[in-house]
């Protein structure tokens, strides 16, 4: 899934290519959303359009709106595909700047539209995670925070009483790992208590 919702654009030749992005679980929500954008640019060249809805993207349309046929829509909805990027529509708002880019370079260039606003506005996925109290005294926060720091562990919050207890997101498998790891890490100064389990966002990191 997108981080978040947005815009990003790209100039080509002249014309400019404003990929908007947003979040959907229905087809009427996305069919809703491709309307809104062409009200706003209703000056525009085209404004092509893709989506995928579903946990199994059982729904999925493209549309070249007056664009050569196949060298818009499905180009966008191929890049929605390959990044495995669910729920999710993109309308990409086409403002002529005079010079023909031919198929291929239609096709290119709106695939690299939607690439590039994907890319600027992040990727996340669900997951299901379990949820850890790290607690300890005031002088090993930062400690804590900078060993933290670029391992799978997420600090979701920390909170602030007479100790700080710093809340860590963990894969659900990894309970046992992450205790032995933080414990040892601090020479036994931390508390550990275990939360509730359930689905959260994270960074989607994708593998080299």
């Amino acid at each position: 899934m997108v981080a978040q919702d947005g815009e990003h654009e790209i100039v080509v030749d002249k014309s400019r290519f404003i990929c908007h992005v947003k979040r959907v679980y229905n087809d009427q929500d996305a069919m809703e959303f491709i309307k809104e954008i062409k009200k706003i640019h209703w000056n525009a060249t085209h404004n092509c359009s893709a989506y995928q809805v579903g946990d199994f993207n059982e729904i999925q349309k493209a549309n070249d709106d007056g664009e050569p046929s196949g060298t818009a829509g499905v180009p966008m909805l191929e890049v929605l595909r390959k990044q495995g990027i669910k729920n999710c529509v993109v309308v990409v708002t086409r403002y002529f700047g005079g010079i023909k880019l031919g198929a291929g370079g239609l096709i290119r260039t709106y695939g690299k539209a939607v690439s590039e606003a994907i890319k600027e506005l992040g990727v996340i996925e669900r997951k299901t995670m379990k949820t850890m109290f790290v607690n300890a005294d005031y002088n090993l926060l930062g400690t804590i925070q900078s060993r933290l720091e670029g391992t799978d562990y997420l600090i979701s919050q920390v909170h602030y009483t007479d100790k700080v207890s710093v809340e860590v997101l963990i894969d659900v498998d990894s309970e046992e790992t992450f205790t032995s790891w933080i414990i040892d890490m601090t020479n036994g100064k931390v508390d550990v208590v275990p939360g509730e389990t359930s689905f959260k966002e994270v960074p989607y990191h994708r593998e080299a």
